[in-house]
Order: C-alpha cells, then sequence, then structure tokens
C-alpha cells in the first residue's frame, strides 16, 4: 500500500513538472492546427466572412500549377543542396580536422556565415550578385574569367545555382561543426588498433567512421532536408521566386495564396498538405538515427 501511495505522489510530481510543457504544447501548437485544419476546410478571405466547403480546397491542389510547379522545385532544390553541402562539409572537415596551422581559424572561418540571420546573409548575397556594384562581377572581371558582368539572377539555371550557392555557404559551418564532434568523438584506440591489424585509410574510413558517424549522417541529412523543404527567405529576398516563377517554394506558394492571393482557405489547405509531407518524412528518416548494435 505504501509503494503504491509512494507511485501515485511520483506520478503526481511529474505530470507537474511536465504540465507546462504540455501546456505550451497545447496553446502554441495542438490548438493553432486544429485552427488551420479548420480553415482548410473553409472558403476563407483575408477579409469576409468564411463558407464551410469541405474538401474543395484540397482537391484543388492538383490543378494548382503554381503549386505543383513549386512542388517540383522544391524537390530538386533540396536533393541538390543536400548532395552539395555534404560534399563540401566532407571536404572541410578533412582540413579543419587537421594538425596543420590555422585549424582552429578554418573552423572559426566555416561557422561565421552560419551566426548571420539568413534574411542578412541574403540581403548581402543579393547586394553582391549585382552586375553593377557586385563584388561577384568585380572579381570575375577583375581576374579576367568574364568578359563582361553576368547578370546571376536573370535566369532560372544561374537563379537556381546563386541560390544552391547561398545556402552552402551559410549552412555549411554548421554541418562542419556537428561533423568535427562526431568525428573526434571516435575513439582514437579504434584507428590505432586498425592501423596495426594493416587497415588501409579506405577500410579506416570504411568499416570505423562512417559506421560510427551514422547517428550524426542521419540526423544531419533529416536537418537538411527538412530545411529544405521549409526554405523562404532566401527565395523572398534574393529571387522574389523570379525570373518567370521558377524559384518559387512549397512555402513561397503558400505566402502568396495567403498574402497576394488573400485565399486563407487555400494557403491552409496548402499548408496541412505540406505537415503531413513532412510528418511522412521525418517517420521515414527517424530510423536512420537508431544506430544497430554489432
Amino acid at each position: 500500500m505504501a509503494v503504491s501511495k509512494t507511485t501515485s505522489q511520483a506520478g503526481r510530481t511529474g505530470a507537474l513538472f511536465v504540465a507546462p510543457a504540455g501546456l505550451l504544447t497545447l496553446v502554441l501548437f495542438v490548438i493553432p492546427l486544429g485552427i488551420l485544419v479548420w480553415m482548410s476546410l473553409q472558403d476563407y478571405p483575408l477579409l469576409g466572412k468564411p463558407t464551410f466547403t469541405g474538401f474543395d480546397n484540397y482537391l484543388d491542389i492538383p490543378g494548382n500549377e503554381v503549386f505543383t510547379q513549386a512542388i517540383g522545385f522544391t524537390l530538386a532544390y533540396t536533393v541538390v543542396t543536400t548532395i552539395v553541402m555534404f560534399l563540401i562539409s566532407f571536404l572541410l572537415v578533412a582540413i579543419a580536422n587537421s594538425r596543420r596551422r590555422a585549424t582552429r581559424f578554418y573552423r572559426t572561418s566555416y561557422f561565421l556565415p552560419y551566426v548571420v540571420g539568413t534574411a542578412a546573409a541574403t540581403l548581402l548575397w543579393f547586394v553582391d550578385s549585382d552586375p553593377v556594384i557586385g563584388v561577384f562581377n568585380q572579381v570575375l572581371v577583375g581576374l579576367h574569367l568574364v568578359d563582361k558582368p553576368i547578370a546571376f539572377l536573370a535566369s532560372p539555371t544561374l537563379a537556381f545555382w546563386s541560390i544552391i550557392a547561398l545556402v552552402s555557404w551559410k549552412f555549411m559551418g554548421f554541418q562542419v561543426i556537428v561533423l568535427l564532434m562526431g568525428l573526434q568523438s571516435i575513439p582514437v584506440a579504434l584507428f590505432e588498433a586498425a592501423r596495426v591489424d594493416g587497415a588501409s585509410r579506405w577500410q579506416q574510413l570504411r568499416y570505423i567512421t562512417i559506421p560510427s558517424l551514422r547517428p550524426t549522417l542521419a540526423l544531419l541529412f533529416i536537418l537538411s532536408v527538412t530545411g529544405s523543404l521549409l526554405a523562404f527567405d532566401q527565395f523572398l529576398i534574393l529571387t522574389k521566386g523570379g525570373p518567370d516563377n521558377s524559384t518559387v517554394s512549397v512555402v513561397f506558394a503558400v505566402y502568396n495564396t495567403a498574402f497576394v492571393n488573400f485565399d486563407m482557405g487555400k494557403a491552409a489547405a496548402l499548408s496541412v498538405v505540406l505537415l503531413v509531407v513532412l510528418l511522412l518524412i521525418s517517420a521515414i528518416q527517424l530510423p536512420l538515427l537508431r544506430r544497430k548494435d554489432v
């Protein structure tokens, strides 16, 4: 009886500690999510009285050409960004983890762009990309790599790769630091034992480094994919979705639907679909974080 009473008191005490977090989750997530779903079932103008339309907003999504194009662009952007950032990060980690001089300077310089806000970094990139006053063109022309300034944001291809360059420069420092921490957490004794057994560098990388970094790589992969799918600032500031709507991301399409076309119901439906997709992607990716015991 005493044990049961003690357990009950411990349960109530635990519930009291959890209650503030639960209340915040209820107020800041559950209730707004319910309102969002309710709005998605309405013809909900920004100004005016909403009317119930059922699932019409969801049924209209396949015919929304801008949104379907945004899905294709966002998927391509996510794949390319993830691959480019991982390749660059692996290269920079190899430099930052070495014992050469100025290693601390390298690590700091890699991480500095991540400290700058995304909006500020994008605005800086926008000015640097300008054909007249931009630093990029001045350097390229000064080194005689091009004959005349390049309009980096004038064509869909150049605009796409300009955004990839911006995002890689902005966020690769975070990946480098996380990978570096994961790499330095691997016991040195494992590599020493492998060298004694005659293992090559490739074998050490394949059988020690990569398996040990598996949870870290999975976490970075999840953050990279979800972050790319939710990207917005860089498109709004750098390209404004242009040229010809070629750089409209999914979140940008939701923003335009809500605050340019003033159709809150359709924007809510698009947001719900995006949320479901993110939940499915996270559910698929989360098992990657579970490290299998060898």
